[in-house]
Order: structure tokens, then sequence, then C-alpha cells
């Protein structure tokens, strides 16, 4: 095979965009390094392309779904103005009501905006968050007594497992606030027609993790895999009477993996979901 065959080998490889490679039998070891080289190049150049098509694919999705979360809300919002501005009846106490159901469904649409953008900010690749030593009974206990009346509004059995000898993590306590936050109000949210909450915080070799976990119906194997992917809601998921946007779950994943942590899910329906956040422990 000559340089020219190999030349016209490659064109057709890239004009096709197939998975080919330049194959040549020779003992000459100059030309075996040669398309070596080549045939690595054409590895990377499929997988460029394949990365272009899922980032591509990946986006489309996004977009769709982020104008179909924020069409529904504005719609509301559109809906309440309109009455407002149409039916000057409206006194005393059926327009303040108007009025703060229009407020309530504006700061709705603010508050998945701000998810929108911090999403975006905490993937970008020079997003990173200052990490020091924190301690994490202190936190946990923070965040479950910050649900305590949400949590006796349920009426839920309520199980904590907090060591009283204290430890500490490498991580960000606002950042750590947040996954919390997340993780037990998906757990109520979603998971309480179970009948108990739990927080449990134990070893975990040289880490420490973090188990939230109900006894609700759970999430589906099918599932279990994409709850973490963006603007993909636990409505499809768990429960379809409510609505989420679908980026809690991402930021906190995105933001225990800025921990260097990492994050899993086991459900078994009605018996057992756990969500689990494993941080790295110290002791210094």
């Amino acid at each position: 095979m000559s340089l020219h065959e190999i030349s016209d080998k490659l064109t057709d490889i890239l004009e096709k965009e197939s998975s080919e490679k330049v194959l040549l039998q020779t003992d000459q070891k100059h030309i075996q390094f040669f398309l070596i080289q080549i045939n690595r190049l054409l590895d990377y150049n499929q997988k460029v392309i394949a990365d272009y098509a899922k980032t591509k694919d990946s986006l489309r999705k996004m977009l769709s779904n982020m104008s179909h979360d924020l069409k529904t809300p504005l719609t509301v919002v559109l809906g309440y103005t309109e009455k407002l501005k149409m039916d000057q009846s409206l006194v005393g106490k059926e327009r303040h009501e108007v009025v703060s159901n229009l407020h309530q469904k504006t700061l709705s649409v603010i508050a998945l905006m701000n998810k929108f953008f911090d999403l975006a900010k905490i993937e970008s690749d020079d997003y990173a968050i200052p990490l020091s030593k924190i301690s994490i009974n202190e936190i946990c206990r923070k965040n479950v007594l910050g649900f305590y009346e949400w949590l006796q509004a349920k009426n839920l059995q309520v199980e904590i497992e907090i060591p009283e000898q204290p430890y500490y993590i490498l991580g960000n306590e606002e950042a750590l606030n947040r996954i919390l936050n997340n993780l037990i109000s998906n757990s109520i949210r979603y998971g309480s027609d179970g009948g108990v909450f739990g927080l449990t915080l134990r070893e975990d070799g040289k880490n420490m993790a973090i188990d939230i976990w109900d006894k609700g119906k759970g999430i589906s194997e099918v599932h279990q895999a994409r709850v973490f992917d963006r603007l993909y809601t636990l409505d499809d998921a768990r429960n379809p009477q409510f609505q989420g946007s679908g980026l809690g779950l991402s930021i906190t994943k995105r933001l225990t993996e800025a921990m260097k942590g990492s994050i899993h899910l086991s459900s078994k329906p009605y018996e057992k979901t756990v969500f689990t956040c494993v941080l790295k422990r110290i002791t210094y």
C-alpha cells in the first residue's frame, strides 16, 4: 500500500464518517508506527464526533425541557395578570388572593431560572469551590432541624442516627447544606407515603457516608440510572402528582463531585429508598 493509497483510504473514512481503520500488512517498523498513529487519530476523531452528537442531543432535550418548564408557570402568571387587568370587580379578599398567588408563582419562576444558571455555572470547566475541614455531624443535625415542622406536618416517624463522636470531612459547608437540603426535601416530598424518614451518618472506610432514606413508593430500576441527569424529573420516576424541575439532583451530584465525593441511589419500592452521599473523611 502506497502513501497515495493510504491517503485515499483516509479520505474515504472521513467522508463516510465510518469506524474503519487503515490496515496494512508490513514488516517495516516505521510504516507500522505511522499506521498506529493514524488509527489513534481516527479513534479520537470518532470519539469527538460521538461526543458532539451526544452533547447536541442533550442540549436539544435540555432546551425543550427548559421551554416546557418555564412555559407552564409563565402561562399561570399571565392568567393571573390578565385576571387583575380585565376584572375590575376584584376587591378585598379575592383580589388579595390573586395577587398572593401571582407573587408565589413569580417567585417559583425566579427560583427555577436560578437553578438553570446554577447548574450551568457548576458544570463549567473552571468551576471550583473552596474545601476546608468541616464538622459533618453538626451540619447534618442543623439540616434535619430545619425540616422539623415539615416532618411534623407530614406526621412522619423520624429515625436519625448521628454519632456523638465528632467527624470531619474535607468539604464546603454551603455546598453540603445545599446537598442535604435537596436530598431531605426530595425524601419528604416523594417518600412520605412510607410514613418514615431517616438520616444516618456513618463511617465508610476512609470516608464518611450520609444515608437519607424513606420507605415510600421508591424509584423503579429502569429510572435509577437517570435520576441525576439534567431535567430528568422524579415525577416520571416516583410520583406523578408532584412536579419538579429535574435540576435538584443534578446540582446535588455535581456539588458532591466538586467536593471529591460520590452519590448513589438504591431503591426497593415500599421497602427502602436510600440516597447515599460519600465524602472524604479527615482526621487531622
